[in-house]
């Protein structure tokens, strides 16, 4: 099962698309070159062959893996980050993309931005994700994890 969500700046006071007016057009993400590097440097193994289309995948340990398909396009400014989720781990994996990107993370298929909130509500741990996922980098969690918050 797949899952789509776009990344975006939107105002922290969007709770769904029902909240968004003519006023709350987000700016760009940044410049290309900026998202790519960026991406490159949080996950040393993405695939970015394709500098529109990328591809994230964490295998996972007893089949708890995710893959994100990164729709990043090709203009420049990069306005919004289309990810395509696939794989239980996947929630957190864009919630952490959403904070690296100062982005909300849009449900396409409810219209609501979802939060670290949320997953947490699920049984899920912002900090034993960071954790585990900078432990698969091979870094220490301060530097893997983002400055941003929810």
């Amino acid at each position: 099962m797949s899952w789509n969500i776009v990344l975006m700046r939107l105002p922290h006071h969007v709770t769904s698309v029902a909240d968004l007016t003519d006023d709350d057009a987000p700016p760009p993400i940044g410049p290309a070159a900026g998202v790519l590097d960026r991406l490159r440097t949080a996950f040393p193994g993405v695939d970015l062959s394709d500098p529109a289309w990328g591809f994230l995948e964490e295998p996972g340990a007893r089949g708890a893996g995710w893959l994100l398909e990164l729709v990043i396009g090709d203009r420049d400014p990069v306005e919004s980050l289309m990810v395509r989720m696939r794989g239980g781990g996947s929630v957190p994996a864009v919630l952490y993309l959403a904070d690296l990107f100062d982005c909300r993370a849009l449900d396409l298929s409810s219209g609501d931005i979802v939060t670290w909130d949320d997953w947490e509500q699920d049984g899920g741990s912002r900090a034993r994700f960071q954790e585990d996922l900078a432990r698969a980098l091979g870094r220490d969690r301060g530097r893997a994890a983002p400055d941003g918050g929810a």
